[in-house]
This record gives C-alpha cells, sequence and structure tokens, in this order.
C-alpha cells in the first residue's frame, strides 16, 4: 500500500536548518541531527535520528503532552596542561546544549516537572579519544542527577556506534548497534567536532551565554 506523503511539519525558526526528510518506508517525516545539533518536535508523525560515536544523545520530552527532541553532543577534550579554566567551561558548554534542548522543549509547552529522559550513546569508539565517552556519560548523569529529571532508560557505553531512532511523541527509543563498521565517516565527523569545541571554551570571540 503506497502511503502518500504529508506536507513536512512546521519546525521552530530555530531549527529550519536541520536536514528533514520523508522516510517511504515507514511512511514518516524524520529530522536527521548531527554532532552539535539538537531538535525538537511537537508533532506526532516526525521521528529524530542520529549515529553516535563517542558522543551523547539526551532524548527528552513531555510525557504529557508528548513535545519533546534530542541532542547530539559531547564536551570539550581536557588536557590537563590547561587547567580548571578549560574543565569549568566544558562544563558550562555541556549544561548550554542540556538547557536548549530543554528550554525549547518548554518553548514549544511542554512543563519541566513533566519531563523524562532516555539516554544512549558514549561508545569508545576511537583510541585517538580515550576516555571522552565516559567524561561525557558522567556529566550527563550528573547534569540531569542535580536538575532532578528522570532518566528512565540509559544505552550507555560499550565500544559500538549506535544508529538511533527516536519518536518524541510516544517516547519511543530505537538504537541499534553497529558491530562493524567499515568506513571512517563517524570517526572523522567527531574528531572534527572536537577539534571545535576544543577551540570554542578557549576563544574570547565565542560566548556561550
Amino acid at each position: 500500500m503506497i502511503v502518500l506523503r504529508p506536507p513536512q511539519p512546521r519546525c521552530l525558526t530555530e531549527l529550519e536548518h536541520i536536514n528533514r526528510y520523508w522516510d517511504r518506508a515507514n511512511a514518516i517525516w524524520v529530522a536527521k541531527i548531527l554532532p552539535g545539533e539538537y531538535y525538537v518536535t511537537n508533532q506526532t508523525d516526525e521521528v529524530i535520528a542520529t549515529t553516535l560515536g563517542t558522543c551523547i544523545s539526551a532524548c527528552i520530552r513531555d510525557k504529557v503532552t508528548g513535545i519533546g527532541g534530542m541532542n547530539h553532543f559531547m564536551l570539550p577534550q581536557q588536557n590537563e596542561d590547561w587547567g580548571q579554566e578549560v574543565t569549568d567551561s566544558a562544563i558550562r558548554y555541556g549544561s548550554y546544549v542540556m538547557e536548549n534542548l530543554i528550554n525549547n522543549i518548554l518553548k514549544l509547552g511542554g512543563r519541566r516537572e513533566n519531563l523524562e529522559v532516555k539516554l544512549t550513546g558514549g561508545g569508545q569508539i576511537s583510541s585517538d579519544m580515550p576516555n571522552v565517552n565516559m567524561k561525557n556519560i558522567k556529566f550527563v548523569l550528573d547534569y540531569l542527577r542535580t536538575e532532578n529529571i528522570d532518566v528512565i532508560v540509559q544505552d550507555l557505553g560499550t565500544i559500538f556506534p549506535r544508529k538511533v531512532l527516536y519518536y518524541p511523541s510516544s517516547g519511543r527509543l530505537r538504537v541499534k548497534k553497529l558491530q562493524t563498521m567499515h568506513n571512517e565517516t563517524l570517526i572523522q565527523r567527531e574528531q572534527v567536532y572536537s577539534h571545535e569545541l576544543v577551540q570554542k571554551p578557549l576563544s574570547g570571540s565565542v560566548e556561550l551565554f
């Protein structure tokens, strides 16, 4: 049976740059996010997708209204020679990307007291970024504990990259661990993202708040 493609769902103006496409096989609109991005929706016929290596995705929604979204992030890598200033900047950056997602859920009508979270990612997929995955995992768990937001599912760690699909309206999270990865695209993408993050906290021209 052929399902006619419905119009593309409306989104927040600041999210219009996100790549969205019609998935014919599953008859649903998909928003695909890359490292450093997030997406929020209040539509019942929209799913958010990404592929994770070392990075984390927090999938957050209002469990009453179904308004929700997903981000894709890692903390800037820390060099012990840089001192406490960079460590503090990394934590501020992590808080910033989490609050960006949460605030936009609230902007669409979600309520903070109704939020629930599912976490995935943080695989140790590259020897070039040792322990970065564990720092990401520790940060996001500490952050959500401090903010008193319920984590109802967590699929974190291991050595495998993940393909992720999140359905905010229902809260369904589908994760596929990739047992083999023949191309280096994901690793290269995260390394570029990691390099950009290292520059941001140290640059006087970048202000996160």
